[in-house]
């Protein structure tokens, strides 16, 4: 099990539909060691394949509620139903992520706010998540990887130029971009 290097907005591993992984291997059992390693130093509550360099359509999740219950899984081959979302403008302080290939920022934006996710564990059994709120919007998010769509591609227009020019400034938006967690500091 390792970290594995999380790659920034502009690779294009991350702007691309994932595969759909044919049969659970001991490398794919060790990938997401490796994804759950990688989003708990960085540290994170979703990771979808794509955003460690692979093209495949898994992604691992992990969240505490208020109560300090762990939710945490795996999904390999998920598919997504989600109610229709509620227009208007997202609230700010409520509706705000963030994602590890966009790192260091935050953006408000509106999402379902009940989904349904099938798929496959790592055993290779059926998986059924019903949710809502904060895990609704963990499993649209990573979800959303494996369609080649980051979350800073659904903002509006405003918000979007905002993302370019911290892109610019950082130096990110080309191929080949990627952060170590627990080695690189993205502030400096």
């Amino acid at each position: 099990m390792a970290v594995r290097a999380i790659r920034i907005m502009g690779d294009p591993v991350l702007h691309a539909p994932a595969a759909p992984v044919e049969e659970i291997t001991e490398d794919i059992r060790s990938l997401v060691a490796d994804m759950f390693d990688t989003m708990d130093a960085a540290p994170g509550v979703g990771l979808a394949a794509p955003q460690v360099g692979v093209p495949l359509r898994i992604f691992t999740y992990s969240y505490e509620d208020d109560e300090g219950l762990p939710w945490r899984g795996v999904i390999i081959n998920p598919d997504l139903w989600m109610l229709p979302t509620v227009p208007g403008e997202p609230d700010p302080d409520e509706e705000s992520e963030g994602c590890l290939s966009f790192p260091g920022e935050r953006f408000p934006l509106r999402r379902s706010d009940r989904v349904r996710v099938t798929g496959h564990d790592l055993d290779g059994r059926s998986v059924s998540l019903e949710v809502d709120g904060w895990r609704a919007r963990i499993l649209q998010h990573e979800f959303d990887h494996l369609d080649g769509v980051l979350y800073i591609d659904r903002l509006d227009d405003g918000e979007w130029k905002t993302v370019q020019k911290i892109a610019r400034k950082r130096g990110w938006g080309r191929p080949g971009s990627s952060w170590m967690p627990g080695v690189d500091d993205l502030d400096a």
